[in-house]
């Protein structure tokens, strides 16, 4: 079971371990409500970011999968973050398999790298994980996401407002 994440190299980014060094550019992304419009609805403050980052990092060396730094490859610069995580939400079709999730700094957005980046993470995930199939959830209208989640493989199974308001549950199987 690793307890970081290995390096993956896509032709424009490199998914590899969170840095001290990530933590500014981590937390600017989160204070912009373009970020969090469909993933929590309020900028996160400095604290609630850093938090969520060192949380992110914790999920490798006691999961044995978790979140990768997606870096631009011509500069090593944060531009989005994600992989697969167990938050442990309280969603009951999250239960039992890992869960992915991707976020880019809003002026990284529309040239494809969350495909990019969770093609990887999902090829990862096949080739070394034990699990039959890997599940997200959307906020309704997040139209770019659910783009994305079906260029993966996910498929819509059903909605929970387990979490106060509605998310639509999307299911991937292995390979794809």
């Amino acid at each position: 079971m690793p307890s970081i994440p290995p390096v993956i190299d896509t032709p424009r980014l490199r998914l590899r371990e969170p840095r001290l060094a990530d933590k500014d550019r981590h937390v600017a992304m989160w204070a912009d409500p373009r970020t969090t419009r469909f993933i929590g609805g309020e900028p996160r403050t400095p604290d609630v970011s850093w938090n969520k980052f060192l949380g992110a990092a914790g999920l490798w060396p006691v999961m044995g999968y978790g979140y990768w730094v997606f870096a631009d490859r011509a500069d090593d610069r944060l531009v989005g973050m994600g992989g697969l995580a167990y938050f442990c939400r309280g969603i009951a079709e999250l239960e039992g398999f890992p869960e992915a999730g991707w976020a880019f700094d809003a002026d990284h957005w529309g040239a494809g790298l969350a495909t990019e980046a969770m093609g990887a993470a999902l090829g990862w995930a096949d080739a070394h994980l034990d699990a039959a199939e890997v599940r997200c959830i959307i906020d309704p209208g997040h139209a770019a996401s659910e783009r994305v989640a079906e260029k993966l493989g996910f498929r819509r199974i059903g909605d929970s407002d387990a979490l106060g308001e509605v998310v639509g549950i999307f299911s991937r199987p292995r390979d794809g």
